[in-house]
């Protein structure tokens, strides 16, 4: 790790001296020039992470290296000076943004903690900006794949919202992204250094949601033992995610509707109305013109929502885009389970092509992670497929019937479609296994025997 570097600038030279010795000790590493104008010039060759400097001095003054600092070096922490000092300027300098304010005669170790808290938050920006970048690559247009004409116009659409305020309304079926497309918005625009907040309105209990969309204060209602902000606050300057919109209960509707109206929240057992500054982006699977005539979802809020509509395609109309989410979940999750360079059989790859995907993406994702966690060698065979992929292909012996340079898992074939089988047999007879097991010509026993062994029975004790 490289040494801290602080930049000394007073005019006097002892002091300098004083500052260097007492700064070098302490494992710093130091410049110390006496004026304003070096001082800048030291900065243009050599940045520093901070800047003592006092506060008056002939030529540049101490507020003036504090602007000019700031300005071309904004996260440089400055630490302020002087012998002289007033309310006036320890205002004045806490407003230009000095981190601290020391008086002179100073105390050594209250100087040494002051730059170590100036360090800290420098450190701690590093680490956010860091946070960030990692943040905007996993959630940035990187992670939506697709090159098909409907994701095209996803993308034109992200693009042209996302440096501005206005709310945006996602649709589309379960598991085609919606939430990544927030994301996408969020961490590519001009807000992507403000908090992303996002909430299930379906997941939280009604009695629950308003607490955790606004806050409450200590008190307000039972097992409310502490304060707590809520996302709207939380959100302050970023975003604020509303996924599964239509499942919001009608009273929170309304405190929705004026927080977008008034830009204003109060917590629950609040008194005053707090400003707040969030971009709102919702989601939902249901169309909420049918929730708005059946009576469940407010017209007014609804408009407030779709200043902007996205609709995201399924995927059986993106079909062009499986190769390439193929391949993406691959290498995701080949690098995560240590299994680098998976690869599909020739008879896997038919049978993802000739499937309807009912459950978009998220099911292409899912499957793909359970191939490359059960393959035995680096090429995923059908035998890695769940049985529903297998039954789709309308071939009840839909198994690959030669075998391939990589070999096959016999075992692995004949249980799932052993599985697949029993799960339709147990379907047909709704349950009922003696009834299952005449429907596949065996005995309640064999059926039995047969569910335990694959585990969906639990064995008898």
């Amino acid at each position: 790790m490289s040494k801290r570097k602080v930049l000394v600038v007073d005019d006097d030279l002892s002091l300098r001296q004083f500052l260097t010795n007492m700064l070098r000790r302490g494992g710093y590493s130091i410049r110390a020039v006496p004026s304003g104008e070096e001082a800048l010039a030291a900065l243009a060759e050599e940045p520093a992470d901070v800047v003592v400097t006092d506060l008056n001095m002939e030529g540049m003054t101490g507020m003036d290296v504090l602007r000019a600092v700031k300005a071309d070096h904004p996260d440089t922490e400055v630490v302020m000076i002087t012998a002289y000092a007033t309310t006036e300027n320890a205002v004045a300098a806490m407003k230009d943004g000095a981190f601290d304010y020391v008086v002179k005669p100073f105390n050594v170790d209250e100087l040494k903690l002051i730059l170590t808290k100036a360090f800290e938050k420098r450190e701690m920006g590093e680490e956010n900006r860091e946070l960030r970048a990692a943040l905007q690559d996993r959630f940035g247009y990187s992670n939506l794949v697709g090159k098909s004409q409907a994701m095209g116009g996803v993308y034109d659409y992200i693009d042209r919202v996302k440096d501005t305020p206005v709310n945006v309304l996602i649709t589309g079926q379960s598991g085609t992204g919606k939430e990544l497309v927030a994301c996408a918005i969020h961490f590519e625009g001009v807000r992507k250094a403000k908090p992303f907040r996002s909430i299930n309105c379906g997941a939280i209990p009604e009695n629950l949601i308003e607490s955790e969309l606004f806050g409450h204060r200590k008190g307000a209602f039972t097992g409310a033992v502490a304060n707590s902000e809520g996302l709207f606050a939380s959100a302050e300057g970023g975003t604020l995610f509303l996924d599964e919109v239509g499942e919001m209960p009608p009273q929170t509707q309304v405190k929705v509707l004026r927080a977008i109206q008034e830009r204003k929240i109060r917590q629950i057992g609040g008194h005053e109305e707090v400003s707040v500054d969030v971009r709102l982006i919702a989601a939902t699977n249901r169309d909420l013109t049918e929730e708005i005539a059946a009576g469940r979802f407010r017209s007014d809020l609804y408009y407030r929502l779709k200043v902007v509509t996205i609709e995201l395609p399924p995927l059986h109309e993106r079909l062009s885009d499986l190769p390439l989410l193929i391949q993406h979940f691959l290498e995701r999750y080949g690098e995560e389970f240590g299994r680098p360079g998976m690869t599909l059989s020739e008879d896997v790859k038919r049978l993802l092509a000739g499937y309807p995907w009912p459950g978009n993406v998220r099911e292409l994702e899912n499957v793909i992670q359970r191939g490359v966690a059960l393959a035995r060698t680096s090429e995923i065979d059908a035998g890695c497929l769940p049985p529903e992929i297998l039954a789709a292909s309308g071939d009840p012996l839909a198994f690959p019937t030669a075998i391939g340079p990589g070999g096959a898992d016999l075992d692995a074939l004949m249980e799932s479609y052993e599985r697949q089988l029993l799960t339709s047999a147990l379907e047909e007879a709704e349950g009922v296994k003696k009834e299952a097991a005449r429907l596949l010509g065996i005995s309640f026993r064999s059926l039995r025997y047969r569910l335990q062994k694959i585990g969906m029975e639990e064995p008898t004790r």
